[in-house]
């Protein structure tokens, strides 16, 4: 891929993460558990974190719902040959894994959820209130708008099919990234009937 062909940035994600670092600084001063940095993972986070945790728990967030209704240039995908990831979007809930980041290491932990989820500034940043074993905690999300361009909308099932068999980008395949999802939340005892359908379109394995 050329530099022509990489997609431009939506919005400068720099000042989101200075206003996310802010957002956390203030949290600290709850103290206990809620003075870590704790992060939602609810698709790749859970299965390829890259981050050290001290702890980790299956939880849910209500009024956010996981959904591949996200376009993929660059890492699924190509410009010619979109591919799709997921994103949480607005409406119902999600079982994921919240992670606690001592507070210590936070802010490169930020620094590289940035550089990973954040390089088009695509993403909305949320705090969303999650259950854990401590009482619920405030968990750094990345949420989409459906006013995005990213954003699919609902596909016709040709065109999903399509991208389940031909769609790949410098990290693997629409395909993979998809089932790899699922393998990983059934793993955490997590059945999503959506991702299933989806999966209903692949090419046999």
């Amino acid at each position: 891929m050329t530099e022509a062909d990489r997609p431009r940035p939506l919005r400068d994600p720099a000042p989101l993460l200075e206003l996310v670092r802010r957002q956390w600084r203030q949290q600290r001063a709850a103290g206990g558990p809620a003075a870590d940095l704790w992060v939602f993972g609810y698709a790749s986070l859970i299965w390829r974190p890259e981050f050290a945790t001290t702890e980790s728990h299956p939880t849910r967030v209500h009024g956010w719902h996981r959904a591949l209704k996200m376009w993929s240039r660059i890492n699924r995908g190509t410009p010619a040959e979109p591919g799709l990831v997921f994103a949480l979007l607005a409406g119902g809930s999600c079982r994921g894994v919240v992670y606690r980041v001592p507070h210590r290491e936070a802010e490169a932990v930020l620094v590289a959820l940035w550089e990973r989820e954040m390089p088009t500034g695509v993403y909305d940043p949320r705090w969303l209130p999650c259950a854990t074993p401590h009482g619920p905690v405030a968990a750094l999300a990345f949420t989409l708008s459906r006013r995005s361009p990213s954003f699919t909308g609902e596909l016709p099932a040709e065109q999903v099919r399509h991208i389940l068999h031909h769609a790949s980008g410098r990290y693997g395949s629409t395909l993979d990234y998809a089932r790899r999802t699922d393998d990983c939340l059934r793993a955490h005892g997590i059945r999503d009937r959506a991702l299933a359908r989806v999966l209903a379109h692949a090419p046999p394995i």
